[in-house]
């Protein structure tokens, strides 16, 4: 599978793909279609050279003994990099380092599913760049990403959209969804805004005062 179009360096978001649950063919291949820089966390270079993907990054703390000379003949020119830092995740050292080159935004794969601990720390952690970089998480079943001001999108009506804060988020406001709320407080593990919906064809719209939220565009 290959990634490779041309296209200005910068103008499409980078890829990060993770080590969690392998998305399907089709969602990768639809992130990969305009030739992203693309970064690979750790032992999930393993599984992105049996699809036959050219990467850019492969990067990890590397605690595990690998063949790096025949990996980058496969992949060359391939940009190695060692992160030893265990106090950052793999996917935060991604994050960081894309920032520092200058990426205004990067889509995430593969970073859910399997371990519970690692798949909400790398959810719950996206509010946290939502000021330096755009984020956005894929799996086969959702699209995750954190409100940063107003948001405003044209829904088909139905289309499931959760609402997720991270710790206390006040001043919400929405419109457009089947329950809309208006001026209100969503709690984590408390009071959430899941499941809720596009209650009709057009425009949602959705802010917050103060505090991170979480929107998940989701299907079954």
């Amino acid at each position: 599978m290959s990634s490779h179009h041309i296209v200005k360096e910068k103008q499409e978001p980078a890829l990060i793909i993770a080590n969690g649950e392998a998305c399907s063919g089709e969602l990768l291949g639809q992130l990969l279609e305009w030739s992203p820089f693309i970064v690979v966390l750790d032992h999930a270079i393993y599984r992105v050279l049996e699809l036959g993907i050219k990467i850019d990054v492969w990067m990890g703390d590397f605690d595990q003994q690998h063949d790096f000379e025949a990996i980058r003949s496969q992949q060359e020119p391939l940009e190695i990099i060692s992160t030893p830092d265990q106090n950052k995740t793999d996917l935060e050292k991604a994050i960081d380092f894309l920032i520092d080159r200058g990426f205004p935004a990067a889509n995430i794969v593969w970073a859910t599913g399997r371990r519970a601990d690692h798949a909400i720390t790398n959810i719950t952690n996206l509010v946290r760049y939502k000021e330096q970089i755009h984020l956005v998480l894929f799996d086969d079943h959702s699209k995750i990403f954190p409100l940063k001001c107003t948001y405003e999108k044209w829904y088909v009506a139905g289309t499931p959209i959760s609402l997720i804060p991270i710790g206390q988020v006040e001043g919400i406001q929405t419109s457009g969804l089947k329950y809309n709320l208006n001026d209100e407080i969503l709690i984590l593990g408390y009071r959430s805004g899941n499941s809720n919906e596009a209650e009709k064809d057009g425009i949602v719209r959705i802010s917050a005062q103060k505090g991170d939220l979480l929107i998940m565009e989701c299907w079954d």
